[in-house]
Parts: C-alpha cells; structure tokens; sequence
C-alpha cells in the first residue's frame, strides 16, 4: 500500500534534484526552466498527496490554477529564449549578463 510518506519522500526527491540542477547548471537557459518546473510538480506532488489523505478537492483545484500558471510561464520563457537567440546567437547565461535593447 502507497501511503502519504512515499508521496511526500518522492517531491522531496524530485525538489532536491530541482534545485541541484538549479544551482549545478548555470549555462543553459532552457534546462533552468525545466528545473523551474520540477520544483512545481514537485509542489503539486504535496497538493494531490495531502488533498487525496484528507479527503479535500481544494489541493487538487490549487494544482489545477498552478499547472496553467506553469503553462504560460514555459510559453513566454520560450518565447523570449527564441528572441534572445534571434539576436545573440546563443543561450549561454553567462553571454545573457547585459540585456541592453
């Protein structure tokens, strides 16, 4: 039987690996933005774990607003990383220091 503890332990898990590729990775834009968005499946993780054991349909609605707030979050990173490529010819963080217009 899968109880709330293997819930729990698995977002413990999948935000530590978040937030190592966070701090490791500092070259690649798009590979911190799917960092960013483990950090929110992992939190979704904890709403569907925590409104599944209490019984609660609150938890699962609050991941409904955060999956469409990740949602458009990834489609205007994207776009602005296809923007800064047109122009820069590159992704690199580090060549990204100046944004001047």
């Amino acid at each position: 039987m899968i109880g709330l503890t293997h819930y729990l332990v698995l977002s413990a898990v999948l935000f530590s690996i978040a937030v190592a590729g966070i701090f490791i990775n500092r070259k690649n834009v798009i590979l911190l933005l799917m960092c960013i968005e483990l950090l929110l499946l992992a939190v979704n993780f904890n709403f569907v774990a925590f409104s599944r054991f209490l019984d609660d349909p609150a938890g699962q609605v609050f991941v409904f607003f955060i999956l469409t707030v990740a949602a458009a979050e990834s489609a205007i990173g994207l776009a602005i990383l296809v923007v800064l490529f047109r122009t820069r010819r590159s992704i690199n963080v580090q060549e990204l220091d100046v944004l001047r217009g």
